[in-house]
Parts: C-alpha cells; sequence; structure tokens
C-alpha cells in the first residue's frame, strides 16, 4: 500500500486538503475575503470545543459551525444586493462573538468530566494531522477531493460573478446563489484543513499559495492550478520536515513553507507585482474568448 502508517495518513489527508484549500483561497483572495476566511478559521475552533463540551465527535462542531456561519455571512452580504459581500463590520463582529463562544465552550469542556483531557483546544488551534487513523486519513481525502470537484463545476460562472458580477447578472449567472456555495464550500474547507493545519493557521494555507499564483500569474485557470499545486508542495514539503525534525509541529512547518514561497516569489518579482486588477482583466478576456 503507498499509503502506511502515520506519515502515510497524513500525506493522503493532507494532499487532498492542500489542492482543496488552494483551489478556494485563489477565489478567498480574488474575491477579497481573506477576513471571512479568518473568521471562520475561529469558528471551527468554537465548533470543535461545543462539540467536545457536548460529548460530540468534534467534526460535527466543525462542519456544522463553519457551514453555518458561512451561509449566515453570505446571507448577510446578499442584503445589500445580489454580489455583494458581508462588510468587515459584520465579519468583525462575528468574528469577536464566535471567539468568546469558544472561550465558553473551552472553559464548559474544562470544568466538565472530560476536562482533564486537555489536548482538545491544543489539536483543534494547531492541528494533528500525524494523529489521523487509517479511516479518518480517507474520509478527509474523500471531503477533500469533493471540495475540489464542486468548486471545478462552479469555477467559470464564478470567476466572472467574483470579477464584474453586473456583468454577470446581464448574463444570467445567479451570482448570489454561486456566492452561497462558494462560502458553503469555504466553510467545509475550513473545517476539514483545521485537522491539517489547525484553526490559527488554517489562513496561511488558504491565502499564501494563492497570493503567490497571483503574483506569478494573471490568466485565471493557470492560478487557479499554480495555487493549488504550491499548497500541494508546501503540504508535502512541511510533512516532511516535520517528520525530519521531529519537534517542529506539522501545521507550522506546512505554514512555513507556504508563507517562504510567497515571500520568495514576492523578492524575485517585486519589480513586475500583478495586482489583483490584472488578474480580473485577464479573467473577463479569458471568460469572454
Amino acid at each position: 500500500m503507498p499509503f502506511q502508517g502515520f506519515l502515510g495518513n497524513a500525506l493522503l489527508a493532507g494532499s487532498c486538503i492542500a489542492v482543496a484549500s488552494g483551489l478556494i483561497g485563489y477565489f478567498v483572495v480574488l474575491r477579497v475575503q481573506v477576513f471571512a476566511g479568518d473568521a471562520l478559521s475561529h469558528v471551527a475552533f468554537t465548533g470543535a470545543l461545543a462539540a467536545a463540551a457536548a460529548g460530540l465527535d468534534l467534526r460535527v462542531g466543525l462542519f456544522a459551525a463553519t457551514v453555518a456561519v458561512a451561509l449566515a455571512l453570505g446571507i448577510a452580504g446578499g442584503a445589500r444586493g445580489p454580489g455583494a459581500q458581508a462588510d468587515d463590520v459584520t465579519i468583525g463582529m462575528v468574528f469577536v462573538w464566535v471567539l468568546g463562544l469558544g472561550v465558553l465552550f473551552l472553559d464548559i469542556f474544562n470544568t466538565g468530566a472530560s476536562g482533564a483531557n486537555g489536548t482538545i483546544a491544543a489539536r483543534t488551534l494547531f492541528g494533528s494531522i500525524f494523529g489521523l487513523t487509517g479511516g479518518e486519513a480517507q474520509l478527509a481525502a474523500l471531503i477533500g477531493v469533493a471540495i475540489a470537484i464542486a468548486l471545478l463545476a462552479i469555477a467559470r460562472p464564478l470567476l466572472l460573478a467574483s470579477i464584474d458580477a453586473p456583468l454577470a447578472l446581464a448574463r444570467g449567472v445567479p451570482v448570489r446563489a454561486l456566492g452561497l456555495a462558494f462560502l458553503a464550500l469555504l466553510g467545509l474547507d475550513a473545517a476539514e484543513a483545521t485537522q491539517a493545519v489547525g484553526a490559527l493557521l488554517l489562513l496561511g494555507l488558504l491565502a499564501a499559495p494563492a497570493g503567490t499564483a497571483l503574483r506569478l500569474t494573471a490568466n485565471p485557470y493557470r492560478g487557479l492550478a499554480l495555487s493549488a499545486l504550491i499548497a500541494l508542495l508546501a503540504m508535502w514539503v512541511g510533512l516532511a520536515l516535520a517528520d525530519l525534525i521531529g519537534t517542529v509541529p506539522p501545521g507550522s512547518a506546512v505554514i512555513l513553507v507556504a508563507i517562504a514561497c510567497y515571500c520568495g516569489v514576492a523578492l524575485w518579482d517585486g519589480a513586475r507585482v500583478r495586482v489583483v486588477r490584472g488578474v480580473r482583466s485577464a479573467a473577463v478576456d479569458t471568460i469572454e474568448g
């Protein structure tokens, strides 16, 4: 079997999670929803602790909380008009409220019968990909693949809706429905990726590969592919470093590699940085071509 032991399980789950996060992250950066992604990482923390306090599987809280809050943010943005997004004040309020709930659930968990087990919060915050069983790794891989397939299925209209919502509406694209579907996928990815890199580091896996890809190409389809490949590279190299060094947490190693890629490209491309406006123009040309 190609995937055996804790490292094999980590590679199986991590590879699929990385590809899904790279694809999702590209749209997160393109749609300027990085703050929403950061908020959902804290929602994942709160959801997991709520499930732990209730004696449920952590994944129940992870997925239920992140998807519900993601859809709520989408509905809040939709109330301002088709194609609109929740403003920073709304996201910030959700951020603080959810973080407060997380502290409450942590206190409930710590004072409960199982409070002696102090690893739950640490695993949620920093990930536990080396602790996945074979079944958990296979489930994580299946979810990652499903997220990637679903995103690719809506990628073309989502690109147009992300770049020029009025034009997309004029062409009959269901902009609001696409926005909600994307946020639901982002919520699913946030919940799944929390197992790999943890809630605190999740944003790095979403934003760093996508930001690197945006600096390397203005073509949206190449950018999507590059973002997924860079995330996959960061996952493989990060897991290898964590396994070799031993004292480095795998989540931290993965994010350090992703950020190193971004910094390296930024230094190399500093004189001709590609901004999102260039991507928007190239994407319109690609979609209309």
